[in-house]
């Protein structure tokens, strides 16, 4: 979920649902380890080609990736040639095989290999916790007192922002228990287990509860289940296999989340407070119109674009009557 933030200089790469069309997924096998020994290079370009063969989406990327990983890189541009071009052994020859079958069942990549770089820090990653897509940036000035997240996910967000941050508190919630326990995991490593609060909770049905774990917020931030029901069937089988449907089905307008939100923030926001939103495309001018009719309490500021050009981050503030 996606995007907030408080900071004195604050980027925050948005996780980004995109329904992209679906194709048919084909069954199929590994190729056959080889008998003989191969570089790593050889294996990036082997597994490269059958990727695009079967149909498997980022083809190129997926190779890299895990490779990578299993030589303890990021990436492959970042290995020392040498290392490239020597012979595999046969434990590596197997783990490389092992991993990118399972990328060619369409297990996504973060998956496969259990782990994620959003903005400065690595996430672990786990099924079926959201996946960080960083795609966009929003950049706000505030830098004091306590935020709240809905939707935590793997707890990009909110602990990219107390790294960059230590004054920096958060309150984190989402309705998946391997969410919270996700970013629990992920703020033990990264040091500021001391500065989040973590609930699972669901904002829908326990909305008032939010109201009595929490001191008022500088901010509310929330990457929601966004797309429209309809739009579900359409997702890569990356996405619509692993990830959890509820952290991505925002109901027959994608709104039904969103609304929610947007009806408890002024009873937990200080005044001027403000709700970032990231949303789907055709959400904008709705939630606009929708907030003026039901909530008076907050004034719609703007509407900000991805890096593709696309509406898709909405900014709120409250005020008082």
């Amino acid at each position: 979920k996606n995007i907030l933030f408080f900071y004195v200089y604050f980027f925050v790469h948005l996780c980004f649902k995109s329904p992209l069309s679906c194709h048919a997924v084909r069954r199929c096998s590994a190729p056959a380890l080889p008998a003989a020994s191969i570089t790593a290079l050889q294996a990036v370009d082997l597994w490269r080609r059958c990727f695009e063969q079967r149909g498997v989406t980022e083809p190129r990327m997926s190779s890299h990736y895990i490779i990578a990983h299993l030589l303890g890189a990021k990436t492959i541009q970042s290995l020392e040639q040498e290392k490239l071009i020597e012979f595999l052994s046969r434990e590596q020859m197997e783990q490389v095989w092992e991993l990118c079958t399972k990328r060619l069942s369409r297990v996504p990549v973060q998956y496969v290999i259990e782990e994620w770089d959003f903005r400065d820090i690595t996430l672990k990653m786990k099924p079926p916790v959201f996946i960080p897509r960083p795609e966009t940036e929003v950049e706000e000035h505030q830098s004091r007192l306590t935020f709240i997240e809905v939707g935590c996910g793997s707890g990009a967000i909110s602990l990219s922002l107390l790294k960059s941050l230590p004054q920096l508190k958060a309150v984190a919630l989402d309705q998946s228990v391997e969410a919270v326990d996700l970013t629990w995991e992920n703020a033990l490593r990264l040091g500021v287990q001391d500065r989040i609060k973590l609930h699972n909770m669901d904002i829908m049905k326990d909305g008032e509860a939010l109201l009595s774990i929490c001191d008022p917020a500088v901010a509310l931030v929330s990457n929601p289940p966004y797309l429209f029901s309809d739009d579900m069937s359409t997702l890569e089988p990356e996405i619509f296999r692993y990830e959890d449907h509820a952290a991505l089905d925002g109901g027959v307008d994608g709104l039904k989340v969103i609304k929610q939100i947007l009806m408890i923030a002024p009873q937990i926001l200080l005044n001027h407070g403000r709700v970032y939103l990231e949303v789907e495309p055709r959400h904008p001018p709705l939630i606009r119109q929708w907030v003026e009719v039901n909530v008076e309490e907050l004034r719609y500021i703007e509407t900000r674009h991805d890096i593709t050009g696309r509406p898709r981050f909405c900014i709120l503030q409250r005020e008082e009557s």
